[in-house]
């Protein structure tokens, strides 16, 4: 088994011909960073036209994850593979946060972007991460739209439950032994979408097995054979929530930007989270689907519109 062969892009035909547009014109960008990581996207449109739009996806995904919402959307953008993820770097620290990716993905959007100001969507930890990004790089954006999330909320959901679906092996003799256990998690929805979804989220290994690209999995499994090792991280990430949570709000209290919040009526917000995170960004924008978590996979087209809405008042 190889990846020799494997075009990322091979499922873009079916998924446009379903929604009934154009397939656009997609590449592979990647910038180093001066430590010798490497931050890697794709690019949606004419390459010699500026995005528009700028998209980071939720924790243990990558940025295939939004390609039906950039289809519906029709508008030239880029698509972020977090830190950890995709055909990103992995951090040697292992530190996943708003601030810290921020940090990292801030000079490729920079390059990327050439001083065009985005519309800048994140979903879950990506959304985290693009509030940190807004408060620290005001000239990087022009409309910020967050996606079921708020400071205090888990972006990894239940650490228990990821580390229950990344127990056992860290690699695979096959993709389809990958599918089967997304499926027998109640994860990824149809077969065929599981199977996109896992083809796009695993790697070939050298020596034929296969493994997932980021860096959650190989963490979760770890802890997964050591109790008390996990015990020790939840601990951790006790005691930093406070932290984190309170830098989040700071964050958005930065962006100066226009706000959006897309929350979805089974997503990991509550009633008291969507109060609070209105009273304390009054100006910021609500908007509520029917939708779990991962809204830009089960509702695409509506927040498709949504983020267009958000462009066109910028």
């Amino acid at each position: 088994m190889s990846d020799a062969a494997f075009d990322e892009f091979s499922y873009l035909p079916a998924q446009a011909a379903d929604i009934g547009v154009p397939v656009p014109t997609v590449s592979r960008l990647t910038h180093r960073l001066a430590d010798g990581r490497v931050i890697s996207a794709l690019r949606f449109g004419d390459p010699d036209a500026a995005p528009e739009v700028t998209f980071l996806h939720g924790a243990g995904l990558n940025a295939h994850t939004w390609d039906t919402t950039v289809l519906h959307l029709g508008l030239p953008a880029l698509v972020l593979d977090l830190p950890g993820h995709g055909d990103s770097s992995w951090r040697d620290d292992a530190r996943y946060t708003g601030g810290s990716i921020a940090v990292d993905v801030a000079p490729a959007v920079h390059e990327w972007t050439n001083g065009h100001r985005q519309v800048l969507v994140g979903h879950s930890l990506g959304g985290l991460a693009a509030a940190a990004l807004a408060a620290r790089h005001p000239d990087l954006v022009r409309s910020v739209v967050l996606v079921d999330i708020s400071p205090g909320i888990d972006p990894n959901g239940a650490a228990s439950s990821i580390r229950a679906f990344f127990a056992g092996p860290t690699d695979w003799a096959s993709r389809d032994e990958l599918v089967e256990r997304a499926l027998t998690f109640g994860l990824g929805g149809t077969r065929e979408a599981a199977t996109r979804g896992v083809s796009l989220n695993s790697r070939v290994r050298p020596d034929g097995r296969v493994e997932w690209k980021h860096h959650f999995a190989h963490l979760a499994n770890r802890l997964a054979e050591d109790p008390d090792a996990a015990s020790a991280v939840d601990a951790a990430h006790r005691a930093e929530a406070g932290v984190l949570s309170a830098a989040g709000w700071d964050d958005l209290a930065a962006v100066t930007a226009p706000m959006t919040l897309v929350t979805g009526t089974r997503g990991f917000l509550t009633d008291a989270d969507r109060s609070e995170f209105l009273r304390r960004v009054p100006r910021a924008r609500h908007t509520e689907l029917d939708t779990a978590h991962n809204v830009h996979e089960e509702r695409p087209r509506e927040l498709a519109a949504l983020v267009r809405s958000a462009h066109d008042r910028a």
